[in-house]
């Protein structure tokens, strides 16, 4: 009844700001702040710089597939989504008891999807498949919009807990080409190495390389598209593994948009992960379409104890503009929202 009750009143409170006008500001920017609109299927979020929607049920987590549209450029993202939550994974084989996981768990590698290096799902189902249906509310403030969402997860591996919870908070602040996501992971369980694998920024889809022209990855540098015509395994080119005392200074990753149709660049979309050390492992390989998953954690946690990793995700000119909005917010891990304001945090 809770849940309920608070849903309504957002509702209502999002009724509001929409019939009485703009929602307020940005400090600096000109202009209208957020528009809301919520059904049964996605929550709708329309600003001058930028539109979104949220889904609630069906393919969940995330900004919904092509629905980030750059108002300035009439650009959208060309992939599945964005920050897309999965499982919650160790790394290691599967293989003694594969036959005893339950649902979608079994993990599969050796092969073009996955490489050659052995993990296991711990807790499922992956969300954005098979959670299914998610419950996300709005928070309104003076110059922003933030939606939350999360789920309890269900199933586990042999002589693991159901139950960790994942938490993601989205803030879209008014004036901006970008939002900012935090996920957060509360494990039940005892782990020397638990992770939470997402996809982030999301993954391209394209034909030849006709969406996007190159690839920026911090660690690695330039990539042109014509690198990703044909499929490889994610550890064959381009992978990146945490090595303690050898952490970037920043974790970006993006591709330059292009119109299919014209063939002219667009700007960047791309994901900045504010505290390097939080990255386990990034992939950017191409499976029939440019997948970029990223790992978040990797580190021992005990029952009760929470990790999680805060980023920037958007629309850029240039990869000069990526690395000063990385600067301004660099260390962060989290997001704290009331309906009087957001706030990075050091801790998820």
């Amino acid at each position: 009844m809770m849940r309920i009750s608070e849903r309504r009143l957002w509702a209502i409170v999002s009724l509001l700001a929409i019939c009485a006008g703009p929602a307020g500001t940005a400090a600096g920017d000109e202009g209208p702040g957020w528009q809301v609109r919520e059904d049964a299927e996605r929550i709708v979020l329309a600003g001058p710089t930028l539109e979104a929607a949220i889904r609630k049920q069906g393919y969940v987590s995330g900004v919904e597939a092509q629905s980030l549209l750059d108002v300035r450029t009439g650009f959208r993202d060309p992939g599945f989504g964005l920050d897309i939550v999965d499982w919650l994974m160790e790394n290691g084989a599967d293989d003694a008891y594969r036959d005893r996981l339950p649902g979608d768990l079994p993990y599969a590698y050796n092969n073009v999807i996955h490489g050659r290096r052995p993990k296991r799902s711990i807790e499922g189902p992956q969300v954005c498949t098979q959670a299914k249906r998610l419950a996300p509310f709005v928070t309104m403030g003076r110059d922003f919009v933030a939606v939350r969402q999360g789920h309890t997860y269900t199933l586990a591996a042999p002589g693991k807990k159901t139950g960790s919870r994942w938490e993601q908070t989205l803030v879209f602040p008014a004036g901006k080409r970008y939002f900012l996501a935090a996920d957060k992971v509360t494990s039940v369980n005892q782990s020397d190495g638990l992770f939470l694998r997402i996809d982030m920024p999301g993954h391209i889809r394209h034909h030849a390389g006709d969406t996007f022209s190159e690839v920026y990855l911090s660690y690695r540098g330039l990539i042109p598209s014509r690198e990703f015509l044909s499929d490889f395994p994610p550890d064959e080119k381009f992978l990146y593994v945490r090595e303690e005392g050898k952490v970037p200074a920043r974790i970006i990753r993006g591709y330059h948009l292009r119109d299919p149709k014209t063939g002219k660049d667009g700007p960047w979309l791309a994901a900045l992960t504010l505290d390097p050390s939080v990255v386990s492992e990034a992939w950017c390989h191409q499976r029939g379409y440019v997948c970029m998953i990223q790992e978040i954690g990797g580190r021992p946690v005990k029952p009760g104890e929470s990790f999680g990793a805060a980023s920037i995700l958007g629309y850029f000119d240039s990869i000069d503009e990526m690395n000063r909005v990385y600067d301004d917010h660099a260390g962060r891990r989290g997001l704290r929202v009331s309906e009087a304001g957001w706030a990075l945090t050091r801790d998820p």
